[in-house]
């Protein structure tokens, strides 16, 4: 309750006076712009036409400018969620389609889980009012409950979107996803070198595409035109292959894959990734994981461990991460996933940088936000503490300079059944 009422507060000061609609000050609040000017004590941030216009201790309001008072309060960059497959679907096991899950051989590359993006998914509010604002959206193979995959070793390709109002995909194929190590052997009949020379043979025939585009005959290629134009991407340094893969020998052998073909890989989950952290740092190649995962599930993980993403980053990794049991409807777990990895060794300033710049970065799109700088997209959020604090929930959200109603369907149905004095039952209450 403590955390609506602040909310509703700053909200109505958003609200208040004549102020210009299309500009807006935050002042007062301690402002980790993950930015080169670090931390800014009792700064003010200035916002233009959903941009940030100026960031500092000095910088000056002018008159008439709708302003935020944030005194004691924290501010961050919003946050953003590196993997998941939030926008497409809604409950699991309810027979609403699987829009991320791609199934079968017709369509694998060029299979874009950009076209199911559904912005009015229930999740969406649920993780935006608490600090997510960005995201990528990924494809993912099939796993189904005691049945046989049929799911591609290419999954096919993700996109940038960010939880506000308006055209909400900011970036198309921002990603091409793959399995790899045991998990892909399972798409390639059993066997991890099968999986890899599945990728090896897309590669190579989007590189012949490539160089006889006229030519193309569909019985010479085992893929489509549709899936070579998006493997092109990748082999341009256009698109990321994001690799699925635990296993150190498996990711040593990426490496090879990486130099060879001249990829921007990143890898998601890493288990064992610390086991080769000085030659992924040196190769450039980013992880994504969860840093609480310390049980090896199988073969592929034996050597897990929590320390992993501080093994990682200080070695010059970068890492991001995920909440690999619902990376969906719990994306915005990654503050509390940030907290524990501060808690095995991370810096604070690292772990909260590896929840907003760092995916940002790794996706193609720091150019614009993940940090709190003069020309990017004012995607902000107000804390009253420290946001990798368990307790500690928004004030304030703000997407593109638009600020965020903090409701969602959970608040909706929390509000409704705390009514207890009410004379109608709860199904018959104002929501």
């Amino acid at each position: 309750m403590k955390q609506l009422i602040s909310s509703v507060a700053v909200l109505a000061l958003l609200c208040a006076g004549n102020a210009r609609a299309d500009t807006m000050a935050i002042v007062g609040g301690k402002v980790h712009t993950v930015g080169p000017q670090g931390t800014l004590e009792r700064a003010t941030i200035l916002i233009e036409d959903g941009r940030v216009l100026a960031v500092g201790s000095d910088v000056e309001v002018p008159d008439g400018v709708q302003t935020i008072d944030a005194s004691g309060k924290v501010i961050t960059p919003g946050l953003y969620a590196a993997m998941g497959h939030l926008g497409l679907g809604e409950v699991g096991l309810s027979g609403d389609p699987g829009d991320s899950e791609q199934t079968g051989e017709q369509f694998t590359a060029s299979f874009d889980v950009a076209d199911a993006f559904n912005p009015r998914a229930t999740h969406i509010a649920v993780n935006r009012i608490e600090g997510v604002t960005r995201a990528t959206i990924v494809p993912r193979p099939r796993n189904g409950f005691m049945e046989t995959s049929t799911s591609h070793v290419i999954s096919g390709l993700g996109a940038v979107i960010h939880l506000g109002n308006g055209n909400n995909v900011q970036r198309r194929k921002a990603a091409l996803v793959v399995s790899l190590g045991a998990g892909g052997s399972a798409y390639a009949g059993g066997s991890r070198t099968a999986a890899l020379l599945t990728l090896r043979q897309a590669l190579d025939e989007a590189r012949a595409y490539a160089d006889a585009r006229d030519d193309y005959e569909r019985d010479e290629f085992v893929h489509s035109a549709r899936d070579l134009e998006a493997l092109g991407g990748v082999l341009a340094g256009e698109t990321r292959l994001v690799v699925r893969v635990n296993r150190a020998s498996d990711i040593e052998v990426l490496l090879g894959l990486v130099r060879e073909y001249g990829l921007r890989a990143i890898i998601a989950g890493g288990s064992e990734a610390w086991m080769v952290a000085d030659e992924l740092a040196a190769a450039n190649i980013p992880v994504v994981l969860d840093p609480t995962e310390n049980l090896p599930h199988d073969f592929d993980r034996i050597n897990e461990r929590r320390e992993n993403a501080t093994i990682l980053n200080r070695a010059g990794v970068r890492v991001s991460f995920v909440d690999s049991s619902s990376p969906t409807h719990n994306a915005r777990n990654i503050t509390q996933l940030a907290g524990n990895a501060v808690a095995d060794g991370m810096p604070w300033d690292d772990a909260l940088r590896s929840i907003t710049l760092t995916p940002a970065e790794m996706f193609g799109v720091a150019d614009s936000v993940g940090s709190i700088e003069s020309g990017k997209l004012a995607d902000i959020v107000i804390w009253p503490g420290d946001p990798l604090e368990l307790t500690n929930y928004p004030d304030a959200v703000f997407i593109n300079g638009e600020s965020i109603p903090m409701i969602s369907r959970q608040s909706l149905l929390r509000d409704r059944y705390l009514q207890e004095d009410a004379s109608k039952p709860p199904a018959f209450r104002a929501r």
